[in-house]
């Protein structure tokens, strides 16, 4: 799909009208587009949102966006984030205007809606063996010229099913795919051995509907990462690509993709694709991190190779989900009315940060208060006795994963420092 094609869907979505599907907003918006509930710029505290909401902060995710451009830029990286951590044309969108080479993706579907938003490159971070996928597919890639597409293929059977449905379906253009290199025993995806890897080589370089246009795979799987063994995995990967060169195997193409990188060690992805040599071709060297577009309070800011590496900046966590005091029992308990149909919780509980009192008072720091646990539709709060807390507050969590954050939400509340709303996210899970 045309640029064009793809700016129009993202003014369509502005003109989409506001309903019972989508959480949070405020009841009298109800029958308003998004384009008219943003130009009224309401408070998300004073402006009628129910609880829970949850809502992005507007300066934190252009920090994000911003440091991590800077950041590919200064270390001579392509960058393809992940899109199915948000979901979110719009974000795409921002993501590409600040420097994106592309987006990755994780399956059919999320291909077919970034492509119905204008996405002109994308790399398939799966083999794709589905024989309906793979027709789409080939239709995608002959009606427009322009778009680039990329995915794994880690197995002689995965070559051969997709040489047999692009063959059945007429494919016009090549679909250029990438060996992907496992992390190690135990590890996911991706063949194990570089035996393996020269193996699936042949079998794309015997199918004329594939081309072979380089190497990849995704260091975060490498069992009992750590520093050494991370760099040890990457520099197999590289050396792959050297021998993969030598042998004649990316003949006819412009330049060679060498990917890796996820949102915990793409620190050493950086160090190590520095340290690749001359090839017969440009090397594409493709960062597909995705998680620093909101950050988060728990697993990715602990994790996160800015804390390895300081002096390069630091992301921002953007997320917080304000929930209400629906229960205070006891003076060890409180319950809330957000719960796992809201938050993320498959790496970390939410965390309590703030409080906001229902009499209107100035926000403060939720000292004494904590999650202990979640229910369908509830937090269970665990209250200290030095916690102010009392029915009718809201409280502000922290979550942790944002791609088990944003898929809870369908519209996604962008608002400034002082609570100001000046944007919605739609996303589309």
């Amino acid at each position: 799909m045309a640029r064009d094609s793809g700016t129009e869907a993202l003014a369509e979505l502005a003109q989409e009208r506001v309903d019972h599907r989508f959480k949070g907003l405020p009841p009298d918006a109800a029958g308003l587009t998004v384009a008219e509930l943003t130009a009224q710029r309401r408070n998300l505290f004073t402006g009628g949102f129910a609880t829970p909401v949850l809502a992005l902060s507007a300066e934190r995710l252009e920090h994000n966006l911003a440091l991590m451009e800077t950041y590919a830029a200064r270390h001579g990286l392509a960058f393809a984030p992940h899109g199915k951590t948000s979901m979110a044309p719009q974000l795409f969108h921002r993501q590409i205007e600040h420097g994106a080479w592309g987006i990755t993706l994780a399956v059919p579907h999320q291909v077919w809606v970034a492509r119905a938003f204008g996405i002109g490159r994308i790399f398939l971070a799966n083999e794709l063996v589905d024989a309906a996928a793979l027709r789409r597919l080939a239709a995608e890639l002959d009606a427009d010229p322009d778009f680039r597409f990329v995915c794994y293929v880690d197995s002689v059977r995965g070559v051969e099913l997709m040489d047999a449905a692009l063959t059945e379906a007429g494919a016009g253009r090549p679909v250029d795919v990438v060996v992907e290199l496992g992390a190690g025993a135990g590890a996911r995806t991706g063949a194990r051995t570089e035996e393996d890897c020269a193996a699936v080589a042949d079998a794309v370089a015997a199918a004329r509907t594939l081309r072979l246009a380089g190497v990849a795979g995704y260091e975060g799987e490498v069992p009992d990462a750590d520093p050494e063994r991370v760099r040890a995995w990457l520099r197999r990967l590289v050396a792959l690509t050297v021998d993969f060169d030598r042998a004649g195997r990316f003949t006819g193409l412009a330049e060679v993709v060498l990917s890796a990188g996820g949102s915990a060690w793409f620190d050493a992805v950086a160090d190590v694709f520095a340290e690749v040599p001359d090839l017969s071709l440009p090397v594409l060297k493709l960062l597909r991190s995705g998680a620093y577009v909101s950050h988060d309070d728990g697993h990715y800011r602990e994790v996160t190779p800015f804390n390895r590496v300081p002096a390069e900046g630091a992301l921002e966590p953007a997320f917080r989900l304000w929930t209400q005091v629906v229960s205070r029992p006891t003076a060890e308990q409180a319950f809330a009315n957000a719960g796992k149909r809201d938050a993320a919780y498959d790496l970390d509980l939410p965390f309590a940060q703030a409080v906001r009192p229902s009499d209107g008072g100035p926000e403060r720091p939720a000292t004494g208060v904590a999650v202990s646990g979640l229910s369908d539709q509830h937090a269970w709060l665990r209250t200290a006795p030095e916690a102010e807390l009392e029915v009718g507050d809201w409280v502000g969590l922290g979550l942790s994963h944002p791609c088990t954050s944003f898929d809870k939400w369908q519209l996604i509340p962008v608002a400034e420092a002082d609570g100001t709303v000046v944007d919605y996210i739609r996303t589309f899970f």
